[in-house]
């Protein structure tokens, strides 16, 4: 529930109640939550069709890829994919099974470990990419304007400042800014270019 008709200030047992969405919010914060809830499953679909990638595999595979070793730590992974970390040793796990990536030792932490991009997963990486670029320019650049990509962009960096503001404040950070560097680069074209 996010809409009420609420007296600003108003408290229950000395907790001030949130500012509930006026109607304009709702539409807004809804309509982002269907939009990202319906391309992420176009997206993945496209995949599924194409490739034997899931948008998930894919969005590791991104985050690896565009690495210089091909290698991140699990937490880094974590980070990158705002993801939980049970979430990305799961993903990591089935991955891992499919010889798209490898688990190693971290040498300068024994209780950690790194993940490793195969050659099999950079082949599969390879191939899917200029489909996934498509679909990508289909469902989300073709649509917009130059201004509403601009707009986009700059709303999502808002939001992102915000949260890491938040994360700041409240001593929760947990490296947003690998989160910032996605939002500031479009890692689906860097790797189809690269």
């Amino acid at each position: 529930m996010t809409q009420r008709p609420a007296v600003q200030g108003e408290t229950v047992q000395g907790l001030e109640l949130a500012p509930w969405l006026d109607e304009r919010e709702q539409r807004a914060w809804r309509s982002l939550q269907v939009m990202q809830a319906r391309l992420n499953a176009a997206l993945g679909s496209e995949l599924a069709a194409d490739s034997d990638l899931s948008l998930a595999d894919y969005m590791v595979l991104v985050v690896l890829t565009e690495r210089p070793q091909g290698a991140a730590r699990l937490f880094e992974l974590a980070v990158a994919l705002g993801w939980e970390r049970s979430r990305v040793s799961h993903q990591i796990a089935r991955m891992a099974a499919r010889g798209l990536v490898r688990k190693e030792r971290c040498l300068s932490d024994r209780r950690g470990s790194v993940v490793v991009v195969t050659d099999a997963g950079r082949r599969a990486i390879e191939s899917a990419a200029p489909g996934h670029v498509r679909a990508v320019r289909r469902f989300f650049i073709d649509p917009l304007s130059d201004e509403q990509l601009d707009a986009i962009a700059d709303v999502a960096r808002r939001v992102v400042d915000a949260v890491e503001r938040a994360e700041r404040t409240h001593g929760r950070d947990d490296g947003g800014g690998a989160v910032t560097a996605v939002v500031a680069q479009d890692a689906t074209l860097a790797v189809a270019q690269g």
